[in-house]
This record gives structure tokens, C-alpha cells and sequence, in this order.
């Protein structure tokens, strides 16, 4: 077992008897064990037979399948990623003229997704007011750009940056006679069910 998977099962062990409120020595009563093999699982000292480590879970009154998501070996996700802009994927929203986009990265994490995006808006581009079931952060990279809430208006520049709820409805508006280039972040949050 990869030490990486080895550290997360043994945190998780231990931050869930913890939520419980178990003793080391009542979690290894309620699962035949013997208090120091507890102790040393949860210390990451030692590996756990897979029958141990499913009575371990059982005893914290767990799902194993609850128990078991999200952990993953770090090794198998390069830390670094790398996208050449020749990969950006290009796509269009309805009822935007002038409005280019290329996505750079999507990334799904624990309860939430980041979008990345490039934003190039044409002189005299135009769009009504939409809302994005995200939070939107823009940086301006080049250009100058109005941002309108409803009533609202916003003037910003090259190296300005905003952040909002996108369920408030807006839109830019180039307000320069060149393009104007907007790296733009969406954070997605998952639904609860």
C-alpha cells in the first residue's frame, strides 16, 4: 500500500472515532482488537489486514463506501499540469456576439469544479444579462471592460480583477475599440442531495 493511501486511511480512522467521540480502546473493544494495533494504525505505524481494516470501519458504524471515497493515491495525478494553448478547446454560449472563449482547464475536486477560461470580446460585442450557477472570477488581461449588475456598472482595467456570485445577473461590455482579453475563473459548487 502506498504510504500517501496508508497516511489518508489512518487520519480518516482516526478523525472519525474522534466524530464519535470512541476511546482508542473502545473502537479496538468494538472491533477485536487489541488497543495498540489502533494506536499504530492510526499513527500510520502499521498496515491493517483488509479484515481489520473493514472491522475497523464497521465498528466506527461507517459505510465503506462513505469511508472510501475520496481517497487516492497522489502519485497516480501528475502535481504539474501543462496545457499548450494549440489545446484550448474553443466554444460559444447562445446569444453572445463578439464573445470567443477557450476553456484551458476543467477540474473537478472534492464538492466543487473550476473552469478556466479565456474571454476575448470583440469591439461592439454584445450579450444580455445572464446568471452562471458559479462563482466568477475575472482578471483583465488586456482592454478595458464594463461589468453590469442589473443597475450596476462596473469600469475596469488591464491587471483590474472582480469576483461575484454569477446567479446575480451581468455582463461585460467591451467599452475599448480593440479586443479585450479577460482570464476567467468559474467555481462550481456540487449540489447537496
Amino acid at each position: 500500500m502506498e504510504d500517501d493511501i496508508l497516511i489518508q486511511i489512518s487520519n480518516r480512522i482516526k478523525e472519525r472515532r474522534r466524530e464519535k467521540n470512541i476511546t482508542v480502546q473502545e473502537l479496538a473493544s468494538l472491533a477485536n482488537v487489541s488497543k495498540g494495533l489502533i494506536s499504530q494504525i492510526e499513527n500510520s505505524r502499521t498496515i491493517p489486514s483488509l479484515i481489520v481494516l473493514i472491522d475497523i470501519v464497521k465498528a466506527l458504524n461507517i459505510d465503506l463506501n462513505e469511508f472510501f471515497k475520496d481517497i487516492r493515491s497522489k502519485n497516480r495525478l501528475s502535481p504539474v499540469l501543462v496545457k499548450r494553448k494549440h489545446e484550448y478547446e474553443c466554444f460559444e454560449k447562445e446569444h453572445a456576439i463578439g464573445f470567443h472563449y477557450q476553456r484551458i482547464f476543467t477540474r473537478s475536486m472534492e464538492h466543487s469544479t473550476v473552469d478556466i477560461v479565456l474571454l476575448e470580446l470583440e469591439p461592439n460585442s454584445s450579450r444580455p444579462l445572464v446568471e452562471t450557477d458559479a462563482f466568477e472570477y475575472k482578471y483583465v488581461i488586456t482592454g478595458d471592460v464594463e461589468y453590469q449588475f442589473n443597475e450596476e456598472r462596473i469600469a475596469l482595467g488591464e491587471g483590474d480583477s472582480i469576483l461575484f456570485d454569477g446567479r446575480i445577473p451581468h455582463t461585460p461590455v467591451n467599452t475599448s475599440d480593440k479586443k479585450t482579453v479577460m482570464l476567467v475563473i468559474y467555481f462550481f459548487e456540487e449540489k447537496k442531495e
